[in-house]
Protein backbone atom coordinates (compact mmCIF):
# COMPACT_ATOMS: atom_id res chain seq x y z
CA UNK A 1 0.00 0.00 0.00
CA UNK A 2 1.27 3.39 -0.85
CA UNK A 3 3.03 5.43 1.82
CA UNK A 4 0.93 8.59 0.62
CA UNK A 5 -2.50 6.28 1.18
CA UNK A 6 -1.18 5.23 4.98
CA UNK A 7 -0.89 8.40 6.08
CA UNK A 8 -4.41 9.68 4.18
CA UNK A 9 -6.04 7.56 6.78
CA UNK A 10 -3.75 8.81 9.74
CA UNK A 11 -4.73 11.60 8.83
CA UNK A 12 -8.48 10.45 8.13
CA UNK A 13 -8.75 9.02 11.81
CA UNK A 14 -7.41 11.79 13.61
CA UNK A 15 -9.70 14.16 12.16
CA UNK A 16 -12.85 11.85 13.22
CA UNK A 17 -11.18 11.67 16.46
CA UNK A 18 -11.21 15.32 17.06
CA UNK A 19 -14.67 16.37 15.29
CA UNK A 20 -15.85 13.58 17.98
CA UNK A 21 -14.28 15.55 20.79
CA UNK A 22 -16.89 18.03 21.70
CA UNK A 23 -19.21 14.98 21.33
CA UNK A 24 -17.33 13.44 24.34
CA UNK A 25 -18.66 16.54 26.77
CA UNK A 26 -15.45 16.76 28.14
CA UNK A 27 -14.80 12.91 28.17
CA UNK A 28 -18.03 12.79 30.60
CA UNK A 29 -19.90 10.42 27.76
CA UNK A 30 -18.44 6.54 27.70
CA UNK A 31 -19.43 5.89 24.12
CA UNK A 32 -17.82 8.72 22.22
CA UNK A 33 -14.71 8.83 24.51
CA UNK A 34 -14.25 5.17 23.95
CA UNK A 35 -14.61 6.41 19.97
CA UNK A 36 -11.91 9.04 20.13
CA UNK A 37 -9.33 6.90 21.76
CA UNK A 38 -9.91 4.36 19.43
CA UNK A 39 -9.40 6.73 16.51
CA UNK A 40 -6.24 8.16 17.84
CA UNK A 41 -4.77 5.04 18.71
CA UNK A 42 -5.77 4.05 15.03
CA UNK A 43 -4.52 7.11 13.22
CA UNK A 44 -0.84 6.94 15.22
CA UNK A 45 -0.81 3.13 14.22
CA UNK A 46 -1.38 4.60 10.45
CA UNK A 47 1.95 7.29 11.32
CA UNK A 48 3.84 4.54 12.45
CA UNK A 49 3.99 2.40 9.27
CA UNK A 50 3.77 5.60 7.50
CA UNK A 51 7.11 6.92 9.00
CA UNK A 52 9.16 3.81 7.84
CA UNK A 53 9.04 4.99 4.80
CA UNK A 54 8.73 8.45 4.69
CA UNK A 55 10.75 11.15 6.67
CA UNK A 56 9.26 11.54 9.69
CA UNK A 57 9.20 16.04 9.16
CA UNK A 58 7.10 15.52 5.91
CA UNK A 59 4.61 12.73 7.70
CA UNK A 60 4.11 15.07 10.55
CA UNK A 61 3.79 17.82 8.66
CA UNK A 62 1.40 16.83 6.51
CA UNK A 63 -0.57 15.10 9.04
CA UNK A 64 -0.70 18.19 11.40
CA UNK A 65 -1.17 20.53 8.62
CA UNK A 66 -3.84 18.91 6.61
CA UNK A 67 -5.78 17.92 9.68
CA UNK A 68 -6.17 21.41 11.00
CA UNK A 69 -7.23 22.44 7.96
CA UNK A 70 -9.79 19.68 7.25
CA UNK A 71 -10.81 20.03 11.09
CA UNK A 72 -11.48 23.94 10.20
CA UNK A 73 -13.69 22.78 7.75
CA UNK A 74 -15.49 20.84 9.30
CA UNK A 75 -15.82 22.25 12.12
CA UNK A 76 -17.21 25.29 9.95
CA UNK A 77 -20.13 23.01 8.72
CA UNK A 78 -20.79 20.78 11.22
CA UNK A 79 -20.67 22.84 14.61
CA UNK A 80 -21.31 26.14 12.64
CA UNK A 81 -17.90 28.03 13.71
CA UNK A 82 -17.07 31.11 12.14
CA UNK A 83 -14.21 31.31 9.37
CA UNK A 84 -12.91 35.07 8.60
CA UNK A 85 -11.15 36.05 5.99
CA UNK A 86 -7.93 36.02 7.65
CA UNK A 87 -8.45 32.14 9.18
CA UNK A 88 -9.36 31.38 5.70
CA UNK A 89 -6.22 32.62 4.32
CA UNK A 90 -4.03 31.04 7.15
CA UNK A 91 -5.59 27.55 6.00
CA UNK A 92 -4.86 28.27 2.38
CA UNK A 93 -1.04 29.17 4.06
CA UNK A 94 -0.86 25.68 5.41
CA UNK A 95 -2.15 23.91 2.59
CA UNK A 96 0.43 25.37 0.31
CA UNK A 97 3.05 24.54 3.05
CA UNK A 98 2.17 20.73 2.92
CA UNK A 99 2.25 21.03 -0.76
CA UNK A 100 5.79 22.19 -0.81
CA UNK A 101 6.89 20.18 1.89
CA UNK A 102 6.03 17.29 -0.37
CA UNK A 103 6.90 18.62 -3.60
CA UNK A 104 10.47 19.46 -2.13
CA UNK A 105 10.67 16.55 0.06
CA UNK A 106 14.36 14.45 0.38
CA UNK A 107 15.48 11.32 2.37
CA UNK A 108 13.22 8.71 0.22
Amino acid sequence: MSSYLILFFAIAFEVIGTMMLPVTNGFSKVVPSILVILFYTISFYFLSITVQKLPLAIVYASWAGLGVFTVSLLSYIFYKQTLNWQTVLGLFFIVIGVVLVNIYKTGD
